[in-house]
């Protein structure tokens, strides 16, 4: 009676290791020879666990490796990810990439993805698929419109102009500190560009976004502003990613046995639901109290104008969001809308840095449209003028365009095929076996993970040119026919994405990089210091100073006040 007790108990476990092994033969040999991409050529592996993440990964290493897999193996590369068994797309054809960008209900964020986005920021329009994000989008894009943007331009310029006494009252007290000598003043003081950058806009979506005053540019005390900047800066910044991926595996494990990353994860977020969450309410109260009296609330953030819309009357009870939802999007505003930006802005201002010649050069147009009356003075009609002068000045576009296609904030995403398809290809596909096939197209199975290559489409040489790895804002007067054809929401760069889940906020990024370029270079002057600056991509490509990664990312300049009696700088 014992024996047969234990006899069903020891059966299983003799099938534990059986179907260990069968799933380790399955997933290491069996998967690989069933890949639809298997056919097609791509980089060799050395190693049954070798893989390619850092070559297209790394922006250090990045481009040299797209442009050798371009040269090599084509327009339609096989590369390895995690394992043996997880063969990834790598589409560098024009025509491919925006196939995956246009269909967004074959091609979705995969699952990890998001739940990695959920777990920080909540399930917005970063996070969600098919129906959820169709209606996440309609809500909000009203909010985006031409008008309410132009209403948000005022407050722009007063965060840029407030960021600028900033950046003088310390220049000022440095001129004066008893260990600075007269003659090292006049040379300007070292800023770190990032850290300040990122304050600014931080106070700008704070208003823009809630109608709520951060204060970032002159302390760093408030509690809504420490919770967003503690959790973007080191629950991302400054994780371990092995803990990262065990934790979107096994969510429970954050939990049960929370690491640092994970506890200041939920620190942070009891502070945003508590303040952010009252805040969306007194909001939505303001609203219904205005619809009562038969007056519309006059907010114009994109809080209340979110809610605004979600309350219209052709908008269907089903196709509402949630305050939950509501929430999650707020949430994506603020890390989308602050983090990108500063750092298009913070790698703009060292791009200029390193061209002195470019830097005088963009400091003329801007100087030759300043107003003879203090920004301050200005009315609101005169600010949005002053923008819209901004806005069409050829040489600042060129600029802003140039920096955000040699070092776009986001450098690489990624999707999984949901249903097997057939992508298209303009150019020749150079397959496994040394051949080339001139067919239309190419299959992919369903569940194949597609790597999206921001960065290379916009450092192709094949579409760019051989300068393509330089700064040189001149080349959008005379851009190469292939360059012109790329896809892309935003002068046919990928930096905004294309298609259906393109950037939303395109055009108020390029607001706050124009008029905050405006502000600074007609005032300060930028130049380099001693240290080295590099790229690293840590969820956006953010700028380190070599040896001090744990420091967090930086970017010190040395930034000067210019002459009065010549304001062109250097």
């Amino acid at each position: 009676m014992l024996s047969s007790t234990w006899q069903l108990p020891l059966g299983l476990v003799a099938c534990i290791p059986l179907s260990i092994a069968s799933a380790v033969v399955y997933y290491l040999f069996l998967v690989p020879r069933l890949s639809s991409l298997r056919v097609l050529a791509g980089p060799p592996v050395r190693r049954l666990f070798d893989n390619h993440m850092s070559l297209v990964l790394d922006p250090f290493r990045s481009p040299k490796a797209h442009d050798i897999f371009v040269n090599k193996f084509g327009r339609a590369v096989r590369i390895r990810g995690l394992g043996p068994w997880d063969d990834r797309l790598l589409p560098l054809d024009p025509l491919s990439i925006a196939h995956v960008l246009k269909n967004t209900t074959i091609y979705e964020k995969p699952w990890q993805s998001r739940r990695l986005i959920t777990s920080l920021i909540g399930c917005g329009m970063l996070a969600a698929e098919g129906a959820v994000h169709k209606r996440q989008r309609r809500v909000a894009t009203p909010s985006f419109s031409i008008q309410n943007l132009r209403a948000l331009v005022p407050l722009v310029f007063r965060k840029g102009n407030e960021l600028k006494e900033k950046w003088d009252k310390m220049l000022h007290d440095s001129a004066l500190s008893p260990s600075v000598h007269r003659e090292d003043a006049s040379e300007g003081m070292e800023i770190d560009v990032c850290h300040w950058i990122s304050r600014a806009t931080f106070d700008v979506i704070g208003l823009a976004g809630f109608g709520y005053h951060f204060n970032a540019i002159q302390n760093e005390s408030d509690e809504l502003f420490s919770a967003y900047k503690e959790m973007f800066e080191i629950s991302v910044s400054q994780s371990q990613s092995f803990r990262v991926i065990l934790g979107i595996y096994s969510p429970f494990l954050n939990n049960l046995f929370p690491d640092k990353r994970a506890s200041t994860i939920m620190k942070c977020q009891d502070v945003i639901e508590r303040v952010a969450g009252k805040l969306i309410q007194q909001k939505k109260e303001k609203i219904l109290e205005g619809e009562k009296l038969g007056s519309s609330y006059a907010g114009n953030d994109l809080l209340s104008l979110m809610l605004k819309s979600n309350v219209a009357t052709d908008l269907s009870p089903d196709q509402r969001l949630s305050d939950e939802d509501v929430l999650h999007n707020i949430n994506t505003f603020m890390f989308a809308g602050s983090d990108t930006t500063s750092l298009a802005l913070t790698w703009t201002l060292l791009l200029l840095a390193r061209n002195p010649n470019l830097q005088s050069r963009l400091r003329s147009e801007l100087l030759a449209v300043v107003p003879p009356t203090p920004e301050s003075q200005l009315s609101s009609e005169e600010i949005e003028s002053l923008h819209n002068t901004l806005a069409s000045l050829p040489f600042l576009d060129n600029i802003c365009k140039e920096s955000l296609r040699l070092i776009p904030p986001v450098h690489s995403s990624l999707r999984v095929a949901m249903q097997d398809d057939e992508v298209p290809v303009s150019h020749p596909v150079r397959l496994r076996d040394g051949s080339i096939s001139e067919q239309k197209s190419f299959h992919v199975s369903k569940g194949t993970f597609v790597h999206v290559p921001i960065e290379a489409f916009n450092l192709d040489k094949g579409m760019w040119g051989e300068d393509a790895w330089e700064f040189n804002p001149d080349r959008w007067d005379n851009l190469p026919e292939a360059a012109r054809n790329l896809p892309g929401l935003y002068n046919n760069l990928l930096t905004f994405s294309a298609g259906p889940r393109s950037c939303i906020g395109m055009r108020f990024s390029m607001i706050e990089m124009k008029t905050f370029l405006y502000t600074l270079l007609t005032n300060f002057s930028f130049s380099e210091t001693n240290q080295r600056i590099y790229k690293a991509n840590v969820v956006l490509t953010r700028p380190y100073v070599s040896g001090k990664f744990k420091m967090g990312s930086q970017c010190p300049l040395i930034v000067k006040r210019l002459s009065r009696e010549d304001p062109r700088g250097p």
